[in-house]
């Protein structure tokens, strides 16, 4: 699974293969696969960041919001654009995946919790700059048009993890960022030292920084 700064950058790279393909001279088979319309890019952001909202609620579980949409793929049709966003998510978990097993990233004996989670906050930091509008989808998190979603997330914690994500992404990821963005989320309070500290280690890991940059480019 990836960070939000990484799920953003992900939908910036499939908006760029619309455009490159030219969504008006999309065949009708095509356009199926899209949302219900033309996707509403602001909102398949808002969607495609939302799943991992569970991490500040106890009472939205995983399955909730990641047993979803199967089978995963980028046939968004009959959807939302923050529906598709949601989906897009899920997709994107699943081939991030996919290619890190590919390089090999998780060996025997580094396989671990830690290990994953801070390949995740390193490689939001490595492909920060892959985007350049960082503020105006901060602003748009922190006025947030509220989705009334049928697992029951409660306006009050709709509101807080899109406040929550706007303040992560207003600059590069660093160690003081990341562990503010760590200690906001209840399930990783107590493990933001052992994270961050997993992070220096990585940063200084050729290999690792080397098949975290290729993700981005392998993804969509």
């Amino acid at each position: 699974m990836a960070s939000q700064i990484s799920h953003i950058i992900y939908a910036k790279k499939y908006f760029d293969s619309l455009e490159l393909a030219n969504f008006a001279n999309l065949s009708a088979e095509e356009k199926l696969l899209m949302p219900s319309g033309k996707i509403n890019k602001d909102e398949f952001i808002l969607g495609c960041v939302f799943p991992d909202i569970r991490r500040i609620d106890k009472n939205i579980k995983r399955s909730d919001t990641h047993l979803k949409f199967a089978p995963l793929s980028l046939n968004f049709s009959g959807l939302t654009s923050f529906e598709a966003g949601w989906k897009f998510h899920l997709y994107c978990d699943m081939k991030r995946e996919e290619i890190l097993n590919k390089y090999n990233f998780y060996s025997s004996n580094e396989k671990s919790y830690m290990r994953g989670w801070a390949a995740k906050l390193l490689e939001d930091e490595l492909i920060y700059d892959e985007y350049n509008n960082w503020e105006k989808i901060g602003s748009y998190f922190n006025n947030s048009p509220y989705e009334n979603i049928e697992i029951g997330v409660t306006l009050e914690t709709f509101k807080l993890w899109y406040a929550i994500i706007a303040k992560y992404i207003e600059n590069k990821p660093s160690d003081k960022t990341m562990s503010i963005f760590l200690i906001k989320q209840f399930a990783l309070a107590d493990e933001v030292e052992k994270i961050t500290s997993a992070v220096k280690k990585l940063r200084k890991n050729e290999k690792v920084v080397e098949i975290l940059k290729k993700i981005k480019d392998q993804i969509v």
